[in-house]
């Protein structure tokens, strides 16, 4: 009979050591897994069925404490005291054990059962590390399996070992302190169980180590006890002997007895051979993170990204630019109402299709990203790059969520959370917008490769360059201004480099370009026909006689067109007399003056309306707003060719919109999540402050273009 309890499993762990592999192999989910730490910035979930049980299993962030400081390190200890987990799965990295197990003994003191999984063992044996588990199990009273989270290897013994722990009710053997500090352990204990509500609510022997080790938050749930005072001079005594006994802070000598019962225990169960030479690790690193070496590397790798990106890419864009043209064409010859197929092609094919043509860069760039990101070299940038955002104002570890800010925005500024200091964490989080994400590759593309054909890839290259360089000069004021405060040091370690699994990948990739396709099909496919209906609603009075007059001025002024030339010529001139007369034409005739001085019309003013929804929807409004595919092969020129031939573009033009559209606020979804990560006051700041930016730079990129010649 099938067990209807539903039992939750919380995983834990360090930083990078594999949690959400375990997670991955368990639930099947296929979550994110980098070879970076602080990949997980918040709790995820996932439900399986095994051996008749329901079971919630929940992959914590990544902390080496329980004495939290960081945002995500919050995330993982408040679920483990707030919700109450049936019990914990902690996850060791193998080849690091004494480390690892500091959280470990934390996790024992609970009070709560625990297993651990001796991850990344297949990396321990290359590295001559032998793991007795079964007497570092008895020695520490926890029950290990070794496992091998990315190949799923070890995890159903895991899973029937947690089973087996939970149903036998088996609890940890707790750490031992040393009679004398057990004794302050003890007092504590005692006064804590008084109030039986909060003894119930908290291990008291776990919150008794927390207050003497000065924690905080554990100071602040003992706040309104009856007996807080009693307590509190307690406390105050534990920390008195232990700094007159030791000539040490009580938090440094906490730590240490940990890690002497670590090492003690280690030291039976664990035995190393002695390898000969040097790691592969220590010999790419010897190359990778030289001082004259790294960075410049570093900087080519990023270049031959996007040489790769659009050199690979160009031949899959057009091919998919070919059959959206040649969609465009079937729906002209079809027998549909006129207002139909106006909808299907103006609407949705130049709208939708503008932006998956873009699809195939997508695929590369993420893949390519992807791929250094799971060997660990994105962690030898984040030290590569150190000594600089330190200089700047920002963290090391502001790198991780800068890169990720080239896929999205969203993850990106969630990624902050592992900053620990709150005014680097807003500095990056402000930082973040001007990164160029996937959605505005898309506005790139098309302008360079119009106006700047012959050097595409190097305008493109030098748009996502000009971020970077623009968040450095934001921060740079910011942390000298209204975020002012010391940084604090860089620590992390650096993983070993790993060949990523094709598979890992692989599905990486399909998860940011379906975030990109979903995107496409929903929210872009509503604004395109949202677009469509205010530019050809309401229908322009005396339509009939502007056609006739557009015909008779086009005659005269050309008349040796042929009917065929004139009719594509009188066609554009109505259709941008019915565009002035819609809704977005007085919509965008209110907003021209002030983007005038840009030498913005009103059309690129309302084409970035819905860029603040999502980057991608410029791209598609173009489209509809010039009545034009992204490819010339249909019937008609194409968005293209429209754009060149327009009297209100130039190269000068298309700069200044790039710079517009790389500074201006970012989409919705960013803007709601910098709201929810930093509060109204920055999310109002960063809206105003980047629009003020965003005008300022691109009309002197204007300016300085005509002075250049770029007309």
């Amino acid at each position: 009979m099938q067990d209807t309890k539903v039992l939750t499993i919380a995983l834990a762990g360090n930083p990078n050591a594999g949690k959400t592999s375990i997670f991955n192999a368990l639930t099947g989910a296929h979550h994110k897994v980098g070879n970076y730490p602080g990949v997980t910035v918040e709790k995820r979930e996932g439900s399986i069925e095994f051996q008749g049980r329901n079971i919630h299993i929940v992959d914590l962030p990544g902390t080496y404490s329980l004495t939290a400081y960081a945002l995500d390190e919050v995330v993982a200890r408040d679920f483990v005291l707030n919700e109450k987990p049936d019990i914990i799965v902690d996850v060791l990295d193998s080849t690091n054990l004494e480390r690892n197990l500091y959280l470990l003994l934390q996790l024992i003191e609970l009070g709560l059962p625990v297993v651990a999984a001796l991850n990344m063992a297949d990396e321990a044996a290359e590295k001559g590390i032998i793991i007795n588990h079964t007497l570092l199990s008895k020695t520490l009273g926890v029950p290990m399996v070794p496992t091998v989270g990315s190949r799923g290897e070890g995890v159903r013994e895991l899973l029937e070992t947690t089973i087996a722990t939970f149903d036998g009710h088996t609890l940890p053997r707790m750490p031992n302190y040393g009679a004398d500090i057990e004794a302050h352990i003890k007092t504590l204990e005692d006064l804590l169980k008084e109030d039986q509500a909060f003894a119930t609510a908290y291990s008291p022997r776990w919150m008794a180590i927390k207050l003497i080790e000065k924690d905080p938050d554990a100071h602040r749930r003992i706040e309104g006890l009856g007996n807080a005072a009693d307590i509190q001079t307690a406390t105050e005594a534990a920390w008195h002997w232990i700094t007159l006994h030791y000539g040490k802070d009580p938090e440094i000598i906490m730590s240490e007895q940990r890690y002497g019962y670590i090492h003690g225990a280690v030291s039976e169960a664990i035995h190393r051979k002695r390898l000969r030479g040097i790691s592969l690790t220590e010999r790419i690193d010897r190359f990778v993170m030289h001082p004259f070496v790294g960075t410049p590397l570093f900087f080519f790798i990023i270049w031959a990204i996007f040489k790769l990106t659009f050199a690979l890419g160009e031949y899959p864009v057009a091919w998919l630019e070919q059959r959206f043209g040649n969609l465009e064409a079937v729906v002209q010859r079809s027998t549909l109402p006129a207002v139909i197929q106006d909808l299907l092609i103006n609407g949705i094919i130049h709208g939708v299709g503008g932006v998956l043509s873009f699809v195939p860069l997508i695929v590369i760039l993420f893949f390519c990203i992807s791929f250094l990101e799971d060997t660990g070299y994105i962690a030898r940038a984040a030290f590569l790059t150190d000594r600089f955002l330190h200089a700047i104002g920002l963290h090391g570890q502001s790198f991780m969520p800068l890169m990720l800010g080239f896929g999205c925005s969203v993850p990106a500024i969630m990624a902050t959370r592992t900053l620990k200091s709150p005014k680097e964490r807003i500095a990056t989080i402000l930082a973040i917008p001007f990164i160029s994400c996937g959605g505005k590759l898309p506005i790139y593309v098309l302008l360079a490769g119009t106006f700047f054909p012959s050097n595409a890839s190097t305008v493109v290259m030098l748009m996502y360059a000009s971020g970077l360089v623009l968040s450095v000069l934001s921060t740079f004021f910011l942390r000298r201004t209204v975020l002012k405060g010391a940084s604090m040091p860089f620590v992390m370690e650096l993983p070993p480099y790993r060949m990523p699994t094709l598979k890992g990948v692989l599905w990486h990739v399909w998860e940011k370009t379906w975030s990109y396709m979903r995107k496409a099909g929903t929210i872009i496919l509503a604004v395109s026909v949202l677009m469509w209906l205010i530019t050809s609603y309401p229908k322009a009075a005396g339509i009939d006689a502007f056609t006739a007059s557009a015909r008779s001025s086009v005659t005269a002024a050309q008349p040796g067109l042929s009917d065929a030339a004139v009719s594509a010529k009188v066609e554009g001139l109505v259709r941008q007399y019915q565009l002035e007369q819609s809704i977005a034409g007085r919509i965008g005739k209110i907003i021209e003056p002030v983007l005038a001085p840009i030498g913005f019309t009103w059309k690129i003013g309302v084409a970035l309306l819905p860029g603040l929804t999502a980057k991608e929807l410029v791209v598609s409004t173009l489209g509809v707003l010039y009545g034009a595919p992204l490819d010339g092969d249909s019937e008609g020129p194409s968005l293209r060719q429209s754009l060149r031939e327009a009297p209100d573009w130039s190269p000068r033009i298309a700069l200044a919109l790039m710079v517009f559209i790389l500074v201006m606020p970012p989409c919705f979804a960013s803007l709601a999540t910098i709201r929810a990560e930093a509060g109204d006051k920055w999310l109002a700041f960063q809206v105003a402050y980047s629009l003020a930016l965003a005008w300022v730079l691109s009309f002197l990129v204007s300016v300085l273009g005509g002075a250049l010649g770029m007309v």
